[in-house]
């Protein structure tokens, strides 16, 4: 019999959307954080950027409104926009109670304020930071917190396989509602399948970025509450708008090492390599364009000019600028023999951020009972066809926030733990074919950067399709006979996704936003979400 834990609420996931959730419900509820790797091996610790918020009293909600809009090329939920920015201060005000020390300097009278920076899509200077390094800042302070709560559990080193789900009875017409009562996990620690039941369970995973083969996410972003809520029975929407963030250090060395957009907030300028300035000649807005039309801009650069790179450079800025604001990146480039006070560092774009994702409501409410989706894992409509830089942190923190709200009011005090159905491996084997798992996972990754990439076609499309399900029947044959391990439950969920954004992909006959096929270059009059449920497929 395998193991069984019981908690009032699961989180499936250790980043800023999971840990802001936990703490917002430990005063009333037993929790328990499931953390795929180590607490701080998610996307959060490594977001360099920042938190936007109306801060500045030049600033105001409208303007960030109306930037974030402009930004999703008109497919976002003006509504959720609205909520988010009106929610932003109070959310960061939190956030600075738990501790976050985000970066002050003084005004003009000497009086501290906090320093607010720009990023692309922004007309205000409104990003809070700690230095380049805000993930870490934030990552940290909320472990630090939630590790001296007695009623928070972080059971580090295990997977999640598949939410466990139930159907009642309705109503007298014996229509059936699907509840979620818990899910099967996996220890890595001992390999061995367990089981945990909540009352409530969220899904707080983060995104998929790890489906292409250049990535600047770190390895555990493998859309595994996606594709979990996906088989459980969730709709999930606009997938096909994945963010390739467009500067990444280029070097052997540097892994999936970022180039924050505040760089390009304060000054940096891309260069071709004979060190001429380009995105001039892409959009009015330059450098500070949304990440959309800088990533493009330098994927056609690249190609037309058969460069492995384009380069940013912030060196006519001042030693004593570059030091004191981007302290992280200039160790990291220096170690590298770049010394950024001096030259440009080489770039190129790398998937970042899955603007799409599982369908809630502003409570974080998916289509199935008791089962929340927060943060990057989820869609609510703030980022439309495009996020705007900094707003993906804020969204973690409005819907934690909002959602907590939500629970506490229906959280069942009456409600028993409940024996949920045991794990069956009496006929699986372990698997001598763990290389071939490797070869589809770089199978994989690769055909979708080629095929589902910054510029896509129809056929190229079609193509990748193809391949999908070709894989996926593979997979299906291991996941039954073979006992499971990391490489495999990745692979399975991975594969899910990118079925999922090639289909939403085929849908879209328009090039907007982040979406962009050379098939359909132009806006459709028609503004439509792409919507999948599993009777489309």
């Amino acid at each position: 019999m395998n193991q069984q834990h019981n908690c009032d609420v699961l989180i499936i996931g250790s980043g800023a959307a999971g840990l802001s959730l936990a703490l917002h419900l430990a005063k009333n509820a037993d929790v328990v954080i499931l953390s795929k790797g180590r607490v701080n091996d998610g996307s959060t610790f490594y977001a360099q950027g920042g938190i936007a918020a109306v801060f500045d009293e030049n600033d105001s909600i409208d303007s960030h409104v109306s930037d974030t809009l402009i930004s999703g090329a008109g497919l976002c939920n003006e509504d959720i926009v609205q909520y988010t920015a009106e929610n932003a201060r109070s959310c960061l005000e939190w956030l600075i109670e738990q501790g976050v020390d985000f970066d002050k300097e003084p005004d003009n009278n000497g009086a501290i304020k906090y320093h607010l920076t720009r990023e692309g899509g922004h007309s205000h200077r409104r990003i809070l930071h700690a230095a380049d390094a805000t993930g870490q800042a934030v990552q940290t302070t909320l472990v630090d917190r939630v590790n001296n709560h007695n009623r928070i559990r972080i059971f580090e080193r295990y997977n999640a396989i598949d939410l466990v789900c139930h159907n009642d009875d309705k109503n007298e017409k014996d229509d059936k509602t699907k509840h979620c009562i818990g899910a099967y996990i996996w220890n890595r620690n001992s390999e061995k399948v367990e089981r945990i039941f909540a009352k409530k369970t969220i899904l707080a995973t983060g995104g998929a970025s790890k489906v292409y083969q250049y990535t600047s996410n770190p390895d555990v972003a493998s859309g595994d509450g996606v594709a979990m809520a996906w088989r459980a029975g969730c709709r999930v929407a606009n997938m096909e708008f994945n963010q390739f963030h467009p500067t990444c250090l280029f070097h052997p060395d540097a892994g999936t090492f970022l180039l924050t957009e505040a760089l390009r907030g304060e000054g940096a300028i891309l260069r071709r390599p004979d060190g001429s300035r380009f995105m001039p000649s892409f959009d009015e807005r330059a450098e500070l364009a949304p990440r959309d039309i800088v990533a493009r801009a330098i994927d056609f650069e690249m190609k037309r000019l058969g460069a492995d790179c384009m380069y940013l450079d912030i060196s006519h800025k001042s030693d004593e600028f570059i030091k004191q604001h981007f302290p992280t990146i200039y160790e990291k480039t220096l170690s590298l023999g770049i010394d950024m006070t001096k030259q440009p560092m080489p770039v190129v774009p790398a998937a970042h951020y899955t603007c799409g994702g599982v369908m809630i409501n502003k409570q974080g409410k998916t289509d199935i009972e008791n089962l929340y989706a927060i943060g990057e894992v989820a869609y609510t409509g703030l980022h439309g066809a495009n996020r705007m830089a900094s707003n993906s942190l804020l969204e973690c923190l409005v819907f934690a926030k909002a959602a907590a709200q939500d629970i506490e009011q229906n959280l069942s005090k009456s409600q028993k733990y409940i024996n949920l159905p045991a794990w069956d491996e009496s006929r699986v084997t372990d698997s001598d074919e763990e290389v071939v798992i490797q070869h589809n996972w770089h199978e994989l990754r690769l055909f979708m950067w080629d095929y589902v990439g910054i510029v896509r076609t129809t056929k190229r499309l079609e193509r990748a399709l193809h391949r999908v399900e070709l894989l996926q029947q593979e997979i299906e044959d291991y996941y039954r006979n073979f006992k499971v391990s990391n490489n495999l439950l990745e692979l399975r969920n991975l594969v899910q996704v990118a079925e999922l954004i090639i289909h939403c992909a085929m849908r879209r006959k328009e090039s907007r936003g982040l979406h962009y096929t050379l098939d359909y270059p132009e806006l459709s009059d028609e503004v439509k979400t792409t919507i999948l449920s599993s009777n489309d497929i």
